[in-house]
């Protein structure tokens, strides 16, 4: 059984939810979103409280409800706060700058990389070494993060990259003769 499904989502003010069958939407201050939840989970909401539970007792439902109620609460949390991702560029030349929906980066290739930045993601380079992603839905803001850093994963010899600015990057030794 998941613990997680049997805790409520409290909604702060502000926020409006709005069920309709299987379908929730979510509105704030920070914009809206909507969530297909699965037919094994039940959803009610009462007094500024948004409760899921399973429909049927075995165990595929109850993980699925721990899941729609994770999925839920993010659509609450980013309507309110919002998520954010940073990134640091380490290494000798690597720069970022973002300019309207795109984010130019000069990552030690012959050419500059351009990246067309999603709609409802929002990118902001504080330095030239820095990428904060932001935005609404949680699941985009890590994917946007994810594809920047693939262009130049951090390597572990001289730990050269583009990295989460929480990543540890373990280190290797130099071959030796």
């Amino acid at each position: 059984m998941s613990r997680i499904a049997k805790s409520p989502i409290s909604l702060p003010s502000g926020v409006e939810v709005k069920l309709d069958g299987q379908s929730v939407s979510v509105k704030g201050p920070k914009g809206s979103m909507e969530l297909l939840v699965n037919d094994l989970v039940a959803i009610s909401q009462d007094d500024g409280v948004v409760s899921v539970a399973p429909k049927q007792e075995d165990k595929s439902s109850w993980a699925m409800a721990g899941t729609m109620r994770a999925l839920i609460n993010n659509l609450v949390t980013g309507v309110t706060q919002g998520f954010e991702r940073k990134l640091e560029l380490v290494g000798v030349g690597y720069r970022a700058q973002a300019k309207g929906k795109v984010l130019n980066l000069s990552l030690g290739f012959s050419h500059p990389v351009e990246y067309p930045v999603p709609e409802g993601i929002e990118i902001a380079t504080p330095s030239q070494t820095e990428i904060v992603v932001s935005g609404t839905d949680k699941q985009l803001v890590g994917q946007v993060a994810a594809e920047v850093r693939a262009y130049r994963p951090p390597e572990p010899y001289k730990g050269k990259g583009v990295r989460y600015s929480d990543e540890h990057v373990v280190r290797k030794e130099a071959k030796k003769k």
